[in-house]
């Protein structure tokens, strides 16, 4: 079966006559996602980062206030990209099972898509100073509360079952998508659509009246 092309739903930087030209701060997150995957968040030093995006320690600074910043910001830009995804779903016309069932695929997809950050950011994530870890989760609530809303429509429609607090099934839902990094392997079975449409279609099974 056809794999969906390389980094459809990748972050990366913007093509310039063809070739791919990266302002300082990509290059500063990609060279900083290369070397906390290769190395730990811990055992990466912030001279190493600049040495590898070729860049001074002012020029990081002017983007970045420190490291846990650009931990961060790994994780914030997929969160970002999700959101602006979901809320295309939600706001979306149609029935309600179908919209949850796009939104659920897709957070598989973009995930699995931009898996290395998400990896990064959930094995270090304990080590951000308390107000980053408080900002993230923050962040984090925000997305999961609009997808629950989902849920919560669908209920309130009788279009699934009410049995069920929608804050668990979010919960449980987004255990499993948090857990794809431990298992999923590019080179595996099945591609990221195909994973996506699997979870997604047991979410809305088990919301079936």
């Amino acid at each position: 079966m056809a794999r969906r092309a390389a980094g459809e739903h990748r972050l990366t930087g913007d093509r310039v006559n063809g070739s791919l030209e990266e302002p300082v701060r990509q290059r500063l997150l990609a060279e900083a996602t290369r070397l906390f995957a290769q190395r730990g968040f811990e055992s990466t030093s912030v001279q190493e980062i600049v040495a590898a995006a070729g860049v001074t320690k002012g020029a990081m600074y002017h983007y970045f206030d420190s490291k846990d910043d650009l931990l961060h910001e790994i994780y914030a830009r997929v969160l970002r990209l999700q959101m602006e995804r979901l809320n295309r779903f939600a706001d979306a016309q149609g029935p309600v099972a179908d919209r949850l069932h796009g939104a659920a695929m897709d957070v598989v997809v973009t995930t699995v898509d931009n898996l290395d950050d998400s990896k990064i950011f959930f094995r270090s994530m304990h080590q951000l100073a308390p107000e980053t870890y408080k900002n993230v989760r923050a962040e984090r609530r925000r997305y999961h509360e609009r997808f629950r809303d989902l849920v919560v429509e669908g209920q309130r429609d009788g279009v699934f079952r009410g049995d069920i607090p929608a804050e668990m099934v979010v919960d449980f839902f987004f255990g499993s998508v948090h857990h794809l990094g431990t298992w999923y392997h590019p080179d595996g079975p099945l591609n990221g659509q195909e994973v996506g449409r699997h979870f997604a279609d047991l979410l809305l099974n088990s919301l079936r009246p």
